[in-house]
């Protein structure tokens, strides 16, 4: 097997150098660097650090070429929510002559185990993922063959060491709730997002904080965690509304929840706002164009999108001192979901 080489300075490394200080064979170098599943972990990990500290490039003193694209990684695709990150990352990958190739694997936590071997293979410009986080190996994997990644994090709370680009959940929980109060409102419920997300909890937070500053009782009743979905949040209002007492508003973690509210108090035969007022969280196209228009908190969604296209070229062209990590800022849309009380 012919062996490439690299400079490192005065010193000539081989493939073949690599192997023995790492005791295995050439083959299972080849294996590494060509991203290989039958590697045990333990070995690949010592291989790509010792790979990483000589410097290691392919023949001719060039590394490897990348392919000219980035990789956007979801766990799942709703067709509103995420075609606002979508736009937001192809309009920088397309300002920079890149392409965008869309991933789906894995959970809302973390990609599924065989995604990091595709893009081992792929060799993208870098990773935009829509996770909460991801697992320390695979960051190690990607680092090692300078691989840059950005976490969109409207989801969770990425490690410190994982750059990401957010937005501020309990804000958004607090000035939705404060208008609801502001309005009037004092029997005011909440329906959340699932219990292990970041997000979910946040926006929570907002919404108690608001009404324990209020000095508004908070029922524990009113208090119902979903999964961001319409039927979730229209399950869950229908549990709120059945109660012997019920509610005049209720804040929900997503647009997506609010319109299950508001398809419930339909349901119910409560009238919007006049009979109960909902407010929503990310604004999506759809929240103003539903009847009534969804009054809601605006996730900069797209900008999020376009943040972490260029923070992960940056990342390709860069090394930077310390972690970058953002989170943007929400605001309340009014529109006529929301009234006083009756």
């Amino acid at each position: 097997m012919q062996s490439d080489v690299a400079e490192d300075n005065s010193e000539r490394v081989t493939l073949a150098d690599v192997a023995e200080e790492a005791g295995v064979s050439l083959s299972t170098i080849s294996k590494v660097l060509n991203g290989r599943s039958d590697v045990a972990g333990a070995t690949r990990e010592r291989v790509e650090e010792l790979l990483r500290e000589r410097g290691y490039m392919r023949r001719g003193g060039r590394a490897q070429p990348k392919a000219e694209l980035i990789e956007l990684v979801f766990h799942e695709l709703d067709s509103i929510w995420s075609m606002e990150l979508i736009n937001g990352v192809e309009s920088v990958a397309k300002e920079h002559g890149l392409s965008v190739v869309l991933t789906v694997s894995g959970s809302r936590h973390s990609p599924d185990p065989d995604w990091i071997e595709g893009v081992m293979r792929r060799r993208p410009v870098g990773v935009v993922l829509v996770f909460s986080d991801l697992a320390p190996e695979y960051r190690e994997r990607l680092r090692a063959r300078a691989i840059p990644f950005v976490i969109v994090d409207p989801a969770g709370d990425p490690s410190p060491d994982a750059p990401s680009v957010g937005s501020a959940n309990w804000s958004g929980g607090l000035i939705a709730t404060r208008h609801l109060i502001e309005l009037g409102h004092t029997r005011i419920a909440a329906i959340t997002g699932p219990e292990d997300m970041m997000c979910s909890l946040a926006r929570l937070d907002g919404f108690r904080s608001a009404m324990n500053s209020a000095g508004l009782h908070i029922d524990p009743d009113w208090i119902q965690f979903g999964d961001f979905h319409a039927a979730g949040g229209r399950d869950r209002a229908n549990t709120i509304l059945a109660g012997p007492e019920r509610p005049t508003a209720i804040f929900a973690g997503s647009d997506l929840q609010a319109l299950g509210v508001l398809d419930a108090a339909r349901a119910s035969g409560l009238r919007v706002p006049e009979d109960l007022s909902i407010v929503g969280y990310d604004d999506i196209p759809l929240a103003r164009w539903v009847t009534p228009p969804l009054t809601t908190v605006h996730q900069p969604l797209r900008r999020m999108g376009e943040e972490a296209a260029r923070l992960v070229i940056r990342l390709s062209e860069e090394t930077m001192e310390s972690t970058p990590r953002m989170d943007l800022a929400t605001s309340l849309v009014v529109r006529d979901s929301t009234a006083p009380p009756a």
